[in-house]
């Protein structure tokens, strides 16, 4: 029987080039990083699971015996714009934004005026629906702002959703 220490004690980094070399274990990724400014290291089982959504290594995470990393540059930001956190498919000037959200507040009070069918109408000491929380989709909100002319059109189809779910509810 032959002694296997020292083989496989190492770990395979590949450069976007193709280009390969080879590091001894234990060895941090900072330290394979250090000569390559703004590159990480990734770790090859997590691209195929994650594709480009594959976490780097932390600087003081360390290299695995037999593991295949890449080492590629982290892509840099437009100069003069600032990331958004998050984007939405439906684009609105500020102007029309802010028309929504008044018309959608206006259609609120006029729902806690409306009853659904079968509650008994307000009477006196009976207090009127101050606010109401519709939960849509994305893609079915992006529907119905596709297929509606404009916003007060667009907040008549979400006013019947709602009126349409509150019925169902009352009826059972």
């Amino acid at each position: 029987m032959g002694n296997n220490l020292g083989v496989g004690k190492k770990a395979k980094v590949m450069k976007i080039n193709g280009e390969t070399f080879k590091t001894k274990t234990p060895t941090k990724a900072c330290e394979i990083v250090k000569d390559y400014p703004d590159h990480v290291l990734l770790e090859s089982e997590a691209v195929k699971q994650f594709g480009i959504r594959a976490k780097p290594l932390e600087p003081q995470e360390e290299l695995k015996p037999r593991k295949i990393y890449f080492l590629v540059e982290l892509p840099k930001p437009p100069e003069g714009k600032v990331p958004r956190r998050a984007q939405s498919s439906v684009h609105m000037s500020a102007k029309d934004r802010l028309e929504c959200l008044m018309l959608s507040r206006r259609s609120v009070s006029d729902l806690s005026r409306m009853r659904p069918a079968g509650l008994p109408p307000a009477g006196p000491g009976s207090r009127p629906v101050q606010q109401v929380k519709v939960r849509l989709p994305k893609a079915q909100l992006a529907k119905l702002v596709e297929e509606s002319r404009d916003e007060a059109e667009v907040a008549e189809k979400i006013i019947d959703l709602y009126m349409d779910k509150a019925n169902k509810a009352v009826a059972t």
